[in-house]
């Protein structure tokens, strides 16, 4: 497998939504096992979508095993076509992105979802979770959805420099 290299702000693909998978072919399970090491190669990632590679396709790996501000963990999430079924109780936290190495910013989320979509081996899969592992989800689908976390924050009072670069 491989290190992708993952594309910053200004580039295209992170503001397009993303193309729907219809089948997972053997080129959609490599790119997921490249997306996955990639994640887990990056300090501090705990998450990578498609487009951050400048593949728009809808997918998105996501591992929040670990973190401090986790309550539910699912462990390794891979998910193709990820929709928001709810959300609810939205909560301010400071988040940042792999894809915009030198800013974080304050962004409101929802503290709990229900997300849809379809596993590795194409079956629907639902995940109901909360706190960071919720976080997670969302920033991961705005990225299908050629959103960034900029794009989610109040003003500029709400932008910083980061003081660890990934």
């Amino acid at each position: 497998m491989a290190m992708l290299k993952v594309v910053e702000i200004g580039n295209k693909v992170l503001s397009s939504v993303a193309k729907r998978v219809d089948e997972i072919t053997p080129r959609h399970l490599i790119l997921a096992q490249n997306l996955i090491e990639t994640m887990y190669e990056t300090p501090g990632s705990v998450g990578i979508a498609a487009p951050q590679v400048g593949i728009s396709e809808s997918l998105f790996v996501l591992d929040v095993t670990g973190h401090k501000r986790t309550n539910i963990c699912h462990g390794l999430i891979v998910l193709f076509n990820a929709e928001i079924v709810s959300a609810s109780d939205p909560v301010v936290i400071r988040e940042g992105c792999m894809s915009v190495p030198h800013l974080t910013g304050d962004v409101r989320r929802a503290s709990q979802v229900v997300v849809r979509g379809m596993d590795i081996d194409g079956k629907e899969k639902i995940i109901q979770s909360d706190a960071f592992e919720a976080r997670g989800l969302l920033h991961e689908i705005d990225h299908l959805a050629g959103k960034l976390f900029i794009d989610r924050i109040d003003g500029p009072h709400g932008l910083f420099k980061r003081k660890r670069y990934l």
